[in-house]
């Protein structure tokens, strides 16, 4: 494997890297990881300190895992699916920190600990600890590294599917069963060491279907509806499953993310359902058939960024912006065309969109305006399967991390400025992407 500096890194976007991943000593608080956006808070060094807060632990200050190293600051980790199995990379210096043979189509999702990553496999969900985490001690925490370990199935499913982190709450639905199993985020090193997960909750939809679910701390979940034969609409439970509302007005009900603090989305054929506390609102499509499918929300941004195709049959090559305050939607012409894995949020609420031409586009969420448009890859072309290994973006710590399937690499882009800061070769094909933030 090699590692590169295809271009210089502009002085922000290094500096800024290097405060999130070098050591960082100077804080006095450290802000909890949320474990849903990929973003979190520089905090002061985990160098053990004499303290009447280390009374009472190990020589090293601190309650350590076996075979655990004790880092300067949070080691962000990068996860990638290959034929064949999967790669952890220090999302830093791009080495390979651990390769996983797993057989199959593996897909990826973030567990919600900013540790662990849920991969659907034969027989259900497969837990993979990345290897890296922070450890709060009171007014500061400790960060750590070990050797990346993949568990066996963790949570049974006949078709395991759509995996939603929302409020401190992880939500897997199985797609063959209808079953929602409901595990607290950040319960998953506990259920490594079990060897089975303990969940808070759990609901079966009356019928199977391709589903998601979003729960929330104050009991509410929200569940598709569906057969196998078409999705038709959601309904909103509250914790003893009495329906709060339901809306039968989303034809091909699909993907999700939250708005804000609170607010769900649920994509339609003909534009949005938006949960507004406790009931639904539809927004429609500016065009009879307008489907969103795909929907990437932050916690500090009213606008969602989706996909939108206005034929069943034709490409993607424009997106939507849905501000969820004002119920309304935008369409934002790309100029490119692109897929579901080229979607992703900024840092700062940005939207960005990779499109076939190897362009990353900076769109503002607010005006729709593309505020920068960069060359990161070659041009390529969508694959006719969407199992096909195709270009995926992922968002942490400022920095976009862009895969390239023709050549096999990995790229490190300063979004804010356009600029390559490091590529490496990988040793297979990369498909599905996921970065932990430790």
């Amino acid at each position: 494997m090699s590692v590169s500096t295809r271009r210089p890194l502009a002085l922000t976007g290094a500096l800024a890297l290097t405060l999130v991943l070098a050591a960082c000593g100077g804080s006095d608080t450290d802000a909890a990881d949320s474990g849903t956006s990929g973003t979190s808070t520089p905090s002061e060094s985990g160098t053990a300190t004499e303290s009447d807060d280390h009374e009472g632990e190990g020589e090293e200050g601190h309650d350590e895992e076996a075979g655990a190293t004790e880092a300067a600051a949070r080691t962000p980790r990068v996860t990638l699916t290959y034929d064949g199995g999967l790669l952890v990379l220090d999302a830093s210096t791009l080495e390979v920190e651990a390769d996983l043979p797993l057989d199959g189509f593996n897909r990826l999702s973030d567990a919600g600990d900013g540790r662990h990553v849920a991969v659907t496999t034969a027989g259900g969900w497969a837990l993979l600890d990345a290897g890296t985490w922070s450890q709060a001690h009171g007014d500061h925490s400790h960060y750590f590294t070990a050797a990346p370990a993949l568990h066996d199935v963790i949570v049974e499913a006949e078709t395991p599917a759509h995996v939603v982190v929302h409020d401190g709450l992880t939500a897997l639905f199985d797609d063959g069963t209808g079953d929602v199993t409901v595990v607290p985020a950040d319960g998953w090193a506990d259920a490594a060491e079990a060897g089975e997960v303990a969940p808070v909750r759990t609901f079966t939809t009356p019928s199977a279907h391709h589903g998601v679910a979003v729960a929330s701390q104050d009991g509410q979940l929200v569940v598709t509806e569906g057969t196998d034969e078409g999705r038709t609409g959601a309904r909103v439970l509250d914790a003893s499953d009495v329906e709060l509302d339901a809306s039968a007005e989303c034809p091909g009900v699909h993907g999700e993310t939250v708005a804000g603090e609170e607010t769900v989305v649920l994509g339609c054929e003909d534009g949005v359902l938006i949960l507004h506390g406790d009931h639904f609102h539809k927004v429609a499509s500016p065009d009879a058939y307008g489907r969103i499918g795909n929907q990437f929300g932050t916690e500090t941004s009213s606008v969602v960024l989706g996909d939108y195709k206005t034929d069943p049959e034709g490409v993607l090559t424009s997106v939507s912006l849905i501000d969820t305050e004002a119920e309304t939607i935008q369409i934002v012409d790309i100029g490119s065309q692109y897929t579901f894995r080229n979607l992703a949020r900024g840092d700062d609420d940005t939207a960005l969109v990779l499109g076939t031409d190897g362009a990353l586009r900076v769109i503002d969420p607010t005006t729709g305006e593309i505020v920068r448009t960069a060359p990161v890859i070659d041009a390529w072309e969508v694959p006719e399967e969407w199992q096909q290994p195709q270009p995926a973006v992922k968002v942490v710590d400022g920095m976009a991390y862009i895969t390239e399937p023709a050549t096999n690499e990995l790229h490190v882009v300063d979004y804010e400025t356009g600029e390559v800061w490091k590529s490496t070769e990988l040793p297979a094909t990369p498909n599905e992407m996921v970065v932990v933030t430790g």
